[in-house]
């Protein structure tokens, strides 16, 4: 029989978006207002297989209150996703990475051409009734200025193509970028944020929030600083201590462009009231930047994609939180006949002995005669071990175990 999988959506989507999933077939459920306890609610009522979410948070006891197997953020980040506890339960979590680069690079450039003309100010007088010509008559202008980039993934390197469109020098920092791969991409290379911070006129933070990244923009970068640069954040706010660039703006003359900030609301409206959001030298927008058309359309087609073959083969495309290391230190390797019963016995036999399967695959060769399984394990095998295996079955053709370093 036929099994319709169900899928509740619990935060805006594209129309698109929502008919490409109901075509696959699902039962879809669009429910964008509800968050907190009412979406724990939600849950409970629809029963999901696959929830989907864009900023909604998404908590442990959510997890617990229906069938889920997979969630979607529908989105380049998911740190608003209680990753740690879907991973216990074997809940897959995917995301939506590349598809907002473009948005979020145009964003990061409008917010610097805006610090630089004052756009802002602009129209706020003219609102007024002012003509402030006088005032407004001065800019540096961003060509042939130095702009650092901090965090070179898909959103970095769009940006390296508009800078480069703006008669830009480009310099780059991030852990993974070394002097070679920045001669690729024909820009600069920092051997530190601290170096970046030095030479740069204008910086653009382009991180993933982790634990290694949460606060890494700090005092100490802020101190490197030009006294005139400009500072713009379109990635996360936690990835800045908010404090110390409050401090820097106060202290030094550098600007803030910034579409994202500490503890911000997690709806789509609120309030929002710590001083950096009052000061005078920071331009920011309301964690717009994945916000285009042409962004959320471009999401909501990766989205049913991850659905789409999630429901035909149980792949999940995208999957952050399969582990890339497993406490596996061996291999048994078992080539046997294609027949019913086979690995059944092995992992019985397994099961005796104490010994923890981490991982296992079974390779069927042409023809469908024979197979080979390997089976990654916590501990090694005692050889009377692999004799119960290989002695008990007369379609194991062969048993090998081989260290998980291949030794």
């Amino acid at each position: 029989s036929y099994i319709v999988m169900r899928v509740l959506i619990a935060d805006k989507f594209e129309q698109s978006g929502r008919d490409g999933i109901a075509a696959l077939g699902c039962d879809v459920a669009f429910c964008p207002d509800v968050k907190d306890e009412s979406l724990v609610e939600a849950i409970q009522k629809e029963q999901p297989e696959v929830l989907i979410v864009r900023s909604t948070k998404v908590t442990e006891p959510m997890l617990d209150a229906g069938p889920l197997k997979l969630i979607i953020r529908a989105g380049a980040g998911y740190n608003t996703i209680d990753v740690s506890a879907a991973s216990k339960r074997g809940i897959y979590i995917s995301n939506c990475p590349g598809q907002n680069s473009i948005a979020v690079a145009e964003l990061a450039f409008g917010l610097m051409l805006s610090l630089d003309r004052r756009l802002a100010d602009n129209v706020a007088h003219l609102r007024d009734g002012k003509w402030s010509k006088g005032e407004f008559s001065k800019a540096k202008g961003i060509y042939g200025r130095t702009l650092g980039l901090v965090g070179l993934g898909n959103i970095g390197r769009e940006m390296v193509i508009r800078a480069r469109a703006f008669g830009m020098k480009i310099v780059g920092y991030s852990r993974s970028l070394t002097p070679e791969l920045a001669a690729e991409l024909g820009i600069g290379y920092a051997s530190s944020l601290a170096e970046l911070a030095s030479v740069s006129d204008v910086v653009s933070i382009h991180l993933a929030l982790n634990s290694d990244t949460r606060g890494s923009i700090s005092t100490e970068f802020f101190d490197a600083m030009k006294s005139d640069a400009f500072f713009i954040n379109t990635s996360r706010g936690e990835v800045v201590d908010q404090e110390a660039l409050l401090n820097a703006l106060n202290t030094k003359k550098i600007k803030a462009g910034l579409d994202v900030f500490a503890d911000e609301p997690s709806g789509a409206s609120g309030e929002y009231r710590h001083a950096i959001a009052k000061h005078p030298s920071m331009y920011g927008s309301h964690h717009i930047g994945a916000s285009t058309d042409q962004a959320q359309e471009a999401i909501a087609a990766e989205t049913v994609r991850i659905v789409k073959t999630f429901m035909e083969t149980g792949n999940v495309p995208n999957v952050v939180n399969i582990a890339r290391t497993t406490p596996a230190t061996h291999k048994l390797v078992v080539r046997h006949r294609d027949r019913p019963g086979v690995l059944a016995h092995v992992l019985d036999i397994l099961k005796s002995a104490d010994i923890n399967v981490q991982e296992m695959e079974n390779i069927i060769f042409d023809g469908a005669e024979a197979a080979v399984a390997r089976i990654n394990i916590d501990s090694a095998l005692p050889d009377y071990v692999i004799h119960d295996v290989k002695m008990g079955n007369a379609d194991i053709i062969e048993v090998t175990m081989i260290a998980a370093n291949g030794n």
